[in-house]
């Protein structure tokens, strides 16, 4: 009869093992190979939606550029230099996008009297690494970025970042952990906490509600890609933050939710704005309000004496 107990307690005890390896290796692998948009799609969306001008990228000054990643691989970096200034914004696409998306703003900070440099996110578009880590490998490859764009425009020269959704995430993660050499940080739409994000996408858009998935998922992700969803939390280091931010996001986001954001921008201590859009999805701010988010740009490097 012990024998019969301790038998079937063994086989239970290796189906339970056998779930959770394969739900842990199904969710890091869903995380870390996460589908990339392809370069085709997002070129033709931007062209049509004419956030994007071919001609003017083909004729615009601009130096290609491969940075060595502390991570072992290459980021490609494109320095748009439309003006004669030293004043430049570094600007982050957010996951599954690459740096096409990031030229609608390289057109705005150009109209406020900046140049700009775009690059793809290790994994995205032309730069290297084999998975995506929502901001903690990333915010290395930031720092590098960063210090890369300095060395070429000076240290007294302004340099600001934008970042849009994990690339805002990424931003101040970066900002938040080193010494930061720029002046200026423009969040639009980032998520506070990647383990609180995970576990509203999960109950979204699944039907699992419980945090111990994030738990098994966090034991995966650990062995397979070095990090836990821990480590990637804006909200633990958004106080160490003291240059000047903007926030940016859409009321109607249901991605990201606004909390999010406002939460960033109440736990950053000072020299800090804050603008709600009533319309515009996730990451979708500055394509559904142009004007006024360009306004609201303009006002912030007012009020800080940036422009």
């Amino acid at each position: 009869m012990k024998r019969r107990i301790l038998y079937v307690t063994g086989i239970v005890s290796g189906v339970f093992a056998l779930i959770f390896s394969v739900l842990g290796f199904l969710v890091t692998s869903r995380l870390m190979f996460l589908k990339l948009k392809g370069t085709d799609l997002i070129l033709k969306r931007e062209i049509g939606a004419k956030r994007f001008d071919q001609q003017w990228y083909e004729l615009v000054r601009k130096e290609h550029m491969w940075v060595e990643s502390p991570n072992g691989y290459r980021l490609k970096a494109v320095f748009l230099q439309p003006l004669e200034t030293t004043k430049t914004v570094i600007i982050c696409h957010g996951v599954t996008e690459n740096k096409i998306n990031s030229m609608k703003y390289a057109r705005l900070f150009e109209r406020l009297g900046f140049n700009s440099v775009v690059f793809d996110h290790r994994r995205h578009g032309d730069s290297g690494g084999k998975t995506t880590s929502f901001g903690y490998y990333e915010k290395m490859d930031l720092q590098t970025i960063v210090h890369a764009v300095r060395k070429r425009i000076g240290k007294r020269a302004l340099l600001g970042i934008h970042g849009e959704s994990m690339g805002a995430a990424t931003m101040i993660l970066y900002a938040g952990t080193y010494e930061s050499e720029a002046n200026f940080l423009i969040a639009d739409c980032p998520f506070s906490d990647f383990t609180e994000q995970l576990l509203n996408i999960l109950r979204m858009e699944t039907p699992l509600r419980s945090t111990m998935v994030i738990r098994i998922a966090n034991l995966f992700l650990k062995i397979r890609d070095g990090y836990t969803t821990k480590l990637v939390s804006p909200r633990d280091v958004i106080q160490n933050i003291s240059v000047p931010m903007l926030f940016i996001h859409s009321m109607e986001d249901d991605f990201i939710l606004p909390y999010m954001t406002e939460e960033l921008y109440e736990k950053k201590q000072d020299h800090k704005m804050l603008k709600l859009f009533a319309k515009g999805s996730h990451a979708k701010s500055f394509n559904d309000n142009p004007e006024e988010y360009e306004k609201t740009v303009q006002r912030f490097l007012k009020h800080f004496h940036f422009s």
